[in-house]
């Protein structure tokens, strides 16, 4: 499973099942197993992060929702802003929290890791102009109201874990609003579409929103819901961790060991990261590369390519289309390595 976007995984068999209940959605089915011999196995980074005290479900488990918990997530190694930490004490005393930052900058790599370390299933929804209620809420198929099918919000509501709404920013109004009552002390959802139907927040139902900064330079962002943004109790900003001249030894560490170069290499091509970074950030180029994108760079050079060929096909060609652009990228990476090819 990609740690970017949240796939729902291949069923799996588990033994003594005592009762199984199918939720679909349109492209989708979810299995809930309940299984209640199985224990549930912790991540091996749990022990690295201080938020044993934050237990997100005291004495319940998300067995039956096993499949959508995140597995193997990466580390997400940060230079001392404790992201993991700051997010789980923020579900633990208020439910909910907002993640603010460029997009590379680790905010979706920490939710599945949140999610992995306190053993939530997940719910992800990608926010954009195409999402609607029916998508989140749900609808009658077929002819007359006999077929009622739950959105992913309701059944986040019903079943709890973390629903995840990325890019909220780019979420319809009419699609806001629909969630201020779950947000707030009410901690409802009212089926208006179905007889009025009242839907209780799961008591462990947490709620995290994610976001680039609101920017002419995002299409199709626009300021936040003020009603939705009230109901935020905690805002983290995320940043890259190099940036300009600023160079993450941590980062450097871990593009070394994920890609398998030297240490003067694997420096070089962080300190272009964080050049390009600066200039994304100052509106000079439309992207900045995150630690997953410098990977695919380092690998290929790796494999035995020169910087700047394995450049053209990652960092170069990612940046942008535009040739102006490109060269732009060319020139900051033979600023650092040299324009030998």
């Amino acid at each position: 499973m990609s740690y970017g976007h949240q796939g729902l995984r291949e069923e799996r068999a588990i033994s003594r099942i005592e009762e199984v209940s199918s939720l679909r959605h349109d492209r989708f089915k979810v299995t809930v197993s309940i299984n209640k011999e199985r224990p549930m196995s912790k991540s091996p980074l749990y022990e690295k992060y201080n938020i044993q005290k934050y237990d997100l479900h005291p004495n319940y488990s998300f067995a039956h929702l096993e499949d959508m918990i995140p597995k193997n997530t990466p580390e997400y190694i940060d230079n001392g802003q404790h992201y993991v930490e700051r997010i789980v004490r923020a579900l633990y005393y208020f439910k909910q929290c907002a993640l603010i930052g460029p997009s590379g900058t680790g905010k979706t790599h920490v939710v599945y890791l949140v999610a992995e370390l306190c053993g939530l299933p997940l719910w992800e929804v990608n926010c954009g102009l195409q999402t609607s209620s029916y998508d989140l809420i749900g609808r009658f198929i077929g002819l007359g109201k006999e077929n009622w099918v739950d959105g992913l919000l309701t059944q986040w509501l019903r079943l709890g874990g973390i629903m995840y709404l990325d890019e909220a920013n780019m979420m319809k109004q009419d699609v806001a609003t629909r969630l201020n009552p779950v947000l707030d002390t009410r901690g409802h959802l009212v089926l208006n579409e179905k007889d009025n139907e009242v839907i209780e927040r799961h008591k462990y139902g947490y709620l995290i929103i994610s976001m680039n900064p609101y920017s002419a330079e995002f299409a199709g962002t626009k300021p936040l819901n003020a009603a939705m943004r009230r109901r935020m109790a905690v805002w983290i900003n995320f940043d890259y961790p190099s940036v300009g001249e600023r160079i993450a030894p941590n980062e450097v560490k871990m593009l070394q060991k994920r890609a398998k170069i030297d240490y003067d290499t694997a420096y070089k091509v962080i300190q272009v990261g964080a050049e390009l970074r600066r200039q994304y950030k100052v509106g000079d180029l439309p992207y900045g590369p995150s630690l997953g994108d410098l990977i695919n760079w380092a690998t290929l050079i790796y494999d035995g390519n020169t910087p700047l060929e394995a450049a053209e096909e990652t960092i170069i060609a990612l940046t942008s289309d535009n040739a102006d652009i490109q060269d732009d990228v060319r020139r900051v990476i033979e600023t650092v390595f040299g324009n030998s090819r």
